[in-house]
């Protein structure tokens, strides 16, 4: 009983202005790993729902325009940047002895956005339970580090918000650390962040049907269709509503708040997923593989942002 008051408790204060998407991812980790979540299937359920419902409540706050003439304007560089560093993942690969599975899984997650992309591909090339996992496992320690990280390196190195936004959706997985290390660098980066991300994640449908059609199916992955992210297609008809309905903007701006706070209790109910169980399964390979690449990635982002290769794009016209 004391384990649930304690649990109920720190998801309410998640919900608070005063707890940050740092604090409550670090809070999650600690109980599960102290005590043990009392409400994994519950946590493991909610979580997914409260990301995908957060993510279209941010939808209230941005402009259809926008998001479409960003993800257009960088229409080539995006398929190269995605294009590059799955041929990094099977590098990687070969040089570290990783099944070519969870080096595919992984790369998909570093490349356009995490655990979405994940969760999208592994049952259209019917990847297994354990690579699925492992891969996941991978992923969700990346993203805790990069929140954690990410907002000391961007001071340390003079990122303005814009410029630390930009590098944010490009070098951190999740769309829900994204938020949470963009917000850190106030309201511009946060909705540059959560724009280029989104922009991006909507390349998980096209690369899903082409790893569905191409990507060697084992005997058991059956006839399984692929999972799209229609919480993507959410987010872009909420920001359809409110760029085309103007009287709307005021309620878009309030729910956008409401949806930030959410997405800080997300945070901590990824983290109080953690076990210890988990992180035995998580071989030493795969996340030799993951941080070596995510390193990468983040390393060469960086420098074409701080030299000026890479622009964040202007957001003017957004309904912020």
């Amino acid at each position: 009983m004391f384990r649930r008051v304690v649990f109920l408790a720190l998801a309410a204060a998640s919900l608070t202005p005063w707890v940050s998407a740092p604090l409550a991812l670090v809070a999650g980790v600690v109980f599960a790993l102290t005590w043990g979540n009392p409400f994994v299937a519950q946590s493991k359920s909610a979580q997914t729902w409260l990301l995908q419902a957060s993510v279209v409540g941010l939808g209230a706050a941005m402009n259809l325009g926008v998001v479409l003439r960003v993800g257009g304007s960088g229409l080539v560089q995006t398929a190269l940047g995605i294009t590059v560093t799955l041929g990094l993942a099977f590098v990687l690969a070969k040089l570290l002895r990783t099944e070519a599975t969870t080096a595919l899984l992984i790369g998909v997650g570093t490349a356009i956005c995490g655990g979405s992309a994940i969760a999208a591909v592994a049952p259209a090339i019917g990847a297994k339970s354990h690579q699925t996992s492992i891969a996941l496992a991978v992923v969700f320690l990346l993203n805790a580090l990069a929140l954690l990280v990410f907002p000391p390196v961007g001071h340390a190195l003079s990122l303005d918000a814009p410029a630390f936004g930009l590098w944010s959706a490009l070098a951190i997985h999740d769309t829900s650390s994204v938020v949470g290390a963009s917000m850190q660098f106030g309201d511009e980066a946060l909705a540059i962040g959560t724009t280029v991300k989104l922009a991006r994640a909507l390349w998980i449908i096209p690369v899903t049907l082409v790893l569905a059609r191409f990507w060697p199916r084992t005997e058991a992955a059956g006839s399984a269709k692929p999972k799209r992210p229609w919480f993507i297609f959410g987010f872009l008809a909420v920001a359809a509503l409110v760029t085309w309905v103007p009287v709307l903007q005021g309620a878009g701006k309030a729910i956008a708040v409401v949806a930030r706070q959410v997405l800080v209790l997300t945070l901590f109910l990824v983290g109080a997923g953690v076990s210890r169980e988990a992180l035995k399964q998580v071989g030493a390979r795969p996340v030799l593989l993951g941080v070596t690449l995510w390193l990468i990635v983040a390393s060469v982002t960086l420098t074409a942002v701080k030299l000026g290769w890479l622009v964040a794009p202007t957001l003017a016209t957004s309904a912020q």
